[in-house]
């Protein structure tokens, strides 16, 4: 069943995906997608991609969780959960079927592969497969903002995606949907919209009683909201803030040194006030490593100590966060803190 699925989504810019000769550059073709094969639905399952009417797999050199990340988006299929190998599903691949790519280098952070830097097969076989698992389809999206973490709410009612009204909503519900949509964490909810950005299909009729703890929004208790006269002047529109680029710097390989995450086109430090295991943790589980090797702080300063700006301070992760712009933590730029007290951490290599 799972070779009946449907292509998903074309990509298409830039070259194809069977240049004659490795390459770090985007790849991408007019007829290029993605899908997900084997497994027991459409977000979960073996990798593979297609170039000309031709779907074939891609080998899992280098493959971690921000490439499964970007797979996961780009087919509307949440957040992700694991990049594991493609040979966990069957039917197993022919052998007479083609591997495209030897290894894509994701940040985690793009909306498509596409957008990823890869190189083209030269070595590996089926047994290398790359696969993915994702948390499930996506039932609301922000669509007409500036980013993707901004813009007019719709939900995905019956198979067909609808508008919010402002008098059923709440800033609970803005912050589930950040959290859902893999983004930061609320920052505004107001009223939508100019004429531009107005929705036109129809409206949602129920509202959506969230606590702000849930998951996704699926997981908030809804009714029938009795309310029927909305109009799209009154469309609902979100900001979150923009999901962190991490990086480990200093150390011996991505995997462990000085954290530092990137904002507004700069890289600066995290600040260690309120930092505890918990938060290692979801560093490393979103950098695509291993468990926290809990280092001493002794072991901790080797790594140095940055330059520049220190961007977060007072992180207070629980641990259960599926990254890091999800922890509490103070604005960006706000800090009591000196580069000696910068934030290092060593995880297991996957």
């Amino acid at each position: 069943m799972a070779l009946l699925f449907s292509l998903i989504l074309a990509i298409c810019t830039g070259p194809g995906l069977l240049d004659a000769h490795p390459s770090s550059h985007p790849f991408g073709g007019s007829s290029s997608s993605v899908r997900l094969v084997g497994g027991d639905h459409r977000c979960e399952g073996r990798v593979e991609v297609q170039q000309a009417g031709e779907w074939g797999t891609v080998c899992d050199d280098g493959w971690d969780k921000n490439d499964a990340a970007v797979v996961c988006r780009e087919l509307g299929c949440g957040a992700v959960k694991r990049a594991i190998s493609g040979t966990s599903y069957g039917p197993l691949t022919q052998e007479n079927q083609k591997i495209f790519i030897q290894e894509f280098k994701c940040n985690g952070m793009e909306e498509s592969l596409s957008q990823c830097e890869r190189e083209d097969f030269f070595d590996c076989t089926h047994e290398e497969d790359a696969g993915a698992v994702c948390g499930f389809e996506e039932n609301v999206r922000l669509v007409d903002g500036p980013k993707r973490c901004q813009g007019r709410v719709e939900v995905k009612h019956q198979g067909q995606w609808k508008t919010v009204c402002k008098a059923s909503w709440s800033f609970a519900a803005t912050k589930v949907v950040c959290r859902q949509l893999g983004c930061g964490r609320a920052m505004l909810t107001r009223k939508c919209c100019n004429k531009a950005t107005q929705g036109q299909g129809p409206i949602w009729m129920r509202k959506a009683s969230c606590s702000g703890k849930e998951i996704s929004l699926q997981d908030c208790p809804s009714g029938v909201w009795e309310r029927n006269n909305c109009t799209h002047d009154e469309d609902m529109w979100v900001e979150c803030e923009d999901p962190f680029e991490l990086q480990l710097v200093g150390g011996d390989s991505r995997c462990a040194g000085r954290l530092e995450v990137l904002h507004k086109g700069e890289w600066g430090t995290v600040c260690d006030d309120g930092w505890g295991e918990e938060a290692d943790q979801v560093v490393c589980r979103q950098l695509g490593c291993g468990e926290s090797l809990s280092p001493s702080a002794k072991f901790r300063r080797r790594f140095g100590p940055g330059v520049g700006r220190i961007w977060l301070d007072d992180v207070a992760c629980s641990g259960e966060e599926r990254s890091l712009e999800q922890c509490p933590h103070r604005f960006w730029g706000q800090h009591n803190c000196n580069h000696a007290e910068d934030v290092a951490l060593v995880c297991a290599e996957q």
